[in-house]
């Protein structure tokens, strides 16, 4: 199949504290174990879906490694090859018409002559798509034209249909440690060592996060914010503006990426209608637009319960520190730069007490994430919860 290339190297240089899947998924490139469908899983951030577009962009590679140079490596990674569909979902699910659509795509036959990739980034979103479209979406995935490749990205393989899961290889990606993290900061971000030491320790392993932390004052101001929140929990009307602050950092974190892209979908439906005022009078118009509309309210919902839930695991993390803390355990402080506060965070309470913490902040997550629960209902009784006597 080509050369061969070491794993820190051309598409698989992005994929940090992952030598195993690489070379696993290597390894299948050059012919060994390739299979049909692949199930991709790890914790977030680990760089699954990276890992499937890297696997892509090798498969396509016109000297068959994923050299990271030739036309079809650079176009994968910039998602824009013609043979490789990337399918994400903004909201908090996978649309049945979607999912038709890359059935339909899958079938044809690859543009380049290599491979047709199907890459599904949240495939745990999957489940009223694969109910609606019947048997069509199981069959491609089982049965796939001889140049098709499904590639699927969720946090567990439980997240999964277990019709799904069955007819995928599956790949699990680790947590990456600080170092890694930060070796790849400072290596490949330029970014100086103290602040990537920060950034790696803050974004427990989260890459996407590490990059925003290390590159962006605003972003680890409302970190600071938001790590600060525990400490003030002193009385009923403390927390009650603790869960409205976090809500509002949520929705200022997304409203002008929310504004821009909800004008952009705007005009790309003017720009499809025209400018005659029938069509833009029509039914059919109408019914675009309320679908978008929707579309939007979605969209913005999963972006907003994005930032919370990045906002809980901070919170969570001074918990942990002050459970190290009391009981002396291995391992450093995720918020090394407050140990001052966690160390009287720790005095004041009990291992105890941090650990029916941590379980609030869970509840919370659940409330919000599988019951549908108002945000700031949720957060108000989560942050009674943590309340300090």
């Amino acid at each position: 199949m080509g050369d061969t290339a070491p794993p820190h190297t051309g598409v698989w240089a992005g994929l940090v504290g992952q030598q195993d899947t690489i070379a696993t998924l290597q390894r299948a490139v050059a012919g060994h174990g390739m299979t049909h469908a692949w199930l991709f899983t790890g914790p977030p951030g680990s760089g699954r879906s990276n890992a499937a577009i890297a696997f892509a962009a090798a498969l396509q590679c016109e000297r068959g490694f994923g050299c990271g140079d030739c036309h079809a490596c650079r176009t994968t990674l910039a998602g824009s090859h013609p043979d490789v569909s990337i399918t994400r979902s903004e909201t908090s699910m996978l649309y049945i018409k979607d999912m038709r659509d890359l059935v339909h795509r899958s079938a044809l036959a690859p543009v380049e002559r290599r491979h047709q990739v199907m890459i599904i980034e949240d495939a745990d979103r999957l489940g009223d798509a694969v109910g609606r479209t019947g048997n069509t979406l199981l069959k491609a995935i089982e049965e796939p034209t001889p140049k098709t490749v499904w590639l699927l990205c969720a946090p567990t393989t439980e997240d999964v249909l277990p019709t799904i899961r069955s007819r995928c290889r599956s790949v699990s990606l680790a947590t990456p440690s600080p170092e890694q993290v930060a070796r790849f900061l400072v290596e490949r971000q330029g970014v100086s060592e103290s602040v990537a030491a920060f950034a790696a320790r803050a974004s427990q392993g989260h890459i996407g996060r590490a990059k925003a932390l290390a590159s962006d004052e605003k972003f680890r101001s409302r970190r600071r914010e938001v790590v600060a929140l525990p400490q003030g929990l002193t009385s009923l009307g403390a927390c009650l503006n603790a869960a409205a602050n976090l809500v509002d950092i949520a929705k200022d974190e997304t409203a002008v990426l929310t504004e821009r892209s909800n004008a952009r979908d705007v005009k790309d439906l003017e720009a499809l209608y025209g400018d005659d005022r029938r069509s833009k009078a029509s039914r059919a118009y109408r019914a675009s637009l309320r679908e978008l509309q929707h579309s939007q309210k979605q969209r913005e919902k999963r972006r907003v319960m994005d930032v919370i839930d990045r906002s809980l695991m901070d919170i969570m993390s001074v918990y942990r520190d002050a459970i190290v803390l009391q009981t002396g355990a291995s391992g450093g402080l995720v918020n090394e730069e407050v140990r001052g506060m966690v160390a009287d965070m720790a005095r004041r309470s009990t291992p105890e007490d941090n650990i029916r913490r941590i379980d609030a902040v869970f509840a919370a997550r659940e409330q919000m994430m599988e019951f549908n629960t108002t945000p700031l209902l949720a957060l108000e009784a989560m942050m009674v919860a943590l309340r300090t006597p």
